[in-house]
Order: C-alpha cells, then sequence, then structure tokens
C-alpha cells in the first residue's frame, strides 16, 4: 500500500475509480472541462505519435484512458478549489527528451472533468 502523497497502483483504494475514469473517458460525451483547468493538450506533443503531432482534444482523453488500462500509477487528491471533492493525477512520461505530461481529472455526475492537461511544472 502507498503512503500519503505516493501514487497508487491499480490495486487497492483506486481500482473502482480507474475503472470508472477509463470507461468515461472513452465516451466522447462523459468527457468535459471545468474551471478553473490548465488543459491544454494542443501544447503538448504524444509521445505515441512517431512524426512528433500534438495531442487533440480527443486524443488527451484517449492517453489518459490507455494510461488508466495500462496500470499507470494515479495519485488521489484534495482539490482546493472543489472544496469536498478528490481529484486524480497521472504523470506521464514525455518522450524525446520532454517534460513529464500532468493529467489531472476528477469524477462528477456520471462524467469525467478535465483539470489538467499540460506538460510537468515541477517547482
Amino acid at each position: 500500500m502507498s503512503g500519503p502523497g505516493q501514487p497508487q497502483q491499480a490495486g487497492g483504494d483506486l481500482a473502482g475509480v480507474r475503472r470508472e475514469l477509463s470507461i468515461l473517458c472513452r465516451r466522447a460525451w462523459c468527457c468535459e472541462l471545468e474551471w478553473p483547468r490548465d488543459w491544454y493538450p494542443g501544447g503538448v506533443v504524444d509521445p505515441r505519435d512517431p512524426d512528433g503531432q500534438v495531442f487533440t482534444e480527443r486524443g488527451a482523453w484517449e492517453f489518459i484512458a490507455e494510461l488508466l488500462e495500462g496500470g499507470h500509477p494515479i495519485e488521489e487528491k484534495s482539490l482546493d478549489d472543489h472544496p469536498g471533492k478528490k481529484g486524480y493525477v497521472l504523470i506521464a512520461d514525455g518522450g524525446g527528451g520532454r517534460p513529464d505530461i500532468y493529467m489531472k481529472v476528477r469524477l462528477g455526475s456520471g462524467k469525467v472533468r478535465g483539470l489538467s492537461f499540460h506538460y510537468h511544472k515541477r517547482g
């Protein structure tokens, strides 16, 4: 089991959340953006693309679903801008010497709500 602030793997407490997020990310009608947000997939190169193309809006959601389905580490965080709500953070390799990709989403009313999709800004 992971300690506080440590990403949790596919097993454990987040397995149901992981499954729900991945299903919703695959359904375009279930993906919404929420304020405040820092969501810029068009400014992030898709590390899977051999031609170095940036993500499309839909491609960003598909990328998140692939990571979740592949057991990529996910971290649950309390959201300052949404009291009482939980967000889920994934950080993926940006590939090709680029910074990591930072993604944050939350569940709400049968939808997955996008909060962040950009290169990781390390403080």
